[in-house]
């Protein structure tokens, strides 16, 4: 597995567990000790991805609620919230992330992590999102 590809399912951990823990993201991810040496570039990639998501958290809730047709963020799966927060926060806002490479990296995370239905409504969204971009103010 390819380092962004741990980083980005590392911050998925740490974000689920946080909201449902009701912590912040950061201490969860402290409680989880220091990494061995394989884990050390996927730690560091996924702590800018959790610092992204949680700077921009109050906006891409504001997007995904707004796009989100037929849904709100509390009705969401808690995996499928805190996977599109952190697709759209790469989709958004990270430079150095292809469009198409964030949104098939949470889509494959949906398939792996959540239900039947999640990895279309999550390429949905975030397609949506991405087709949208230019005209988001952010």
């Amino acid at each position: 597995m390819a380092a962004r590809t741990k980083a980005r399912k590392l911050a998925l951990d740490i974000l689920y567990a946080a909201e449902m823990r009701g912590e912040r993201p950061m201490d969860v991810l402290a409680q989880r000790g220091r990494p061995n040496t394989d884990e050390i570039a996927a730690r560091e990639h996924a702590v800018r991805l959790i610092e992204g998501v949680q700077e921009h958290q109050e906006r891409i809730d504001e997007l995904l609620a707004t796009y989100a047709t037929g849904w709100t963020l509390d009705r969401m799966p808690a995996v499928d919230r805190n996977l599109l927060r952190l697709g759209a926060y790469e989709l958004l806002w990270v430079d150095d992330v292809p469009d198409g490479v964030a949104v098939a990296e949470a889509v494959a995370l949906a398939t792996e992590l959540s239900t039947d239905e999640s990895p279309r409504f999550v390429n949905g969204l975030l397609s949506r999102l991405q087709r949208l971009k230019p005209s988001l103010a952010l």
